[in-house]
């Protein structure tokens, strides 16, 4: 995984977005933080907080249905491009900035604090080792 400095965050190319399934997700681990990477309805990148603002759910095991995801907790949906739950519900989970470049590589925005992005699990495996 490669990083560079840009507007207080810190990039890393994460890997291809053909490496996550459509409508499906991948988890990075950043200082103890797992962050959800999302390839959403149209292959919209997003990136969460893997965590439900309601019962700390893990938002990359639920079901991504347009630019949303809910949680296999308890059914909340968050909105990936905001982090917002959809009412009724009200919470936030963190967001994170990504981008795709010209080879279709995802690359991730993170405050900029030096520890790299490590895998969390072998869901992980296909983005982080193949960098």
């Amino acid at each position: 995984m490669s990083q560079s400095n840009a507007n207080d965050l810190t990039w890393y190319r994460i890997g291809p977005v053909s490496d996550i399934p459509p409508l499906g997700s991948r988890v990075v681990q950043h200082q103890g933080v797992r962050i959800a990477i999302f390839r959403a309805h149209g292959d919209a990148i997003f990136a969460v907080r893997d965590q439900c603002p309601h019962k700390e759910g893990p938002l990359s095991q639920g079901i991504v249905h347009g630019q949303r995801v809910t949680c296999p907790l308890h059914g909340w949906v968050i909105e990936l491009a905001s982090g917002e739950a959809v009412k009724p519900d009200v919470g936030c989970t963190p967001r994170y900035p990504t981008r795709v470049d010209d080879e279709g590589v995802i690359s991730l925005g993170v405050p900029a604090l030096p520890p790299e992005l490590t895998p969390v699990d072998d869901v992980v495996h296909d983005l982080a080792d193949d960098a």
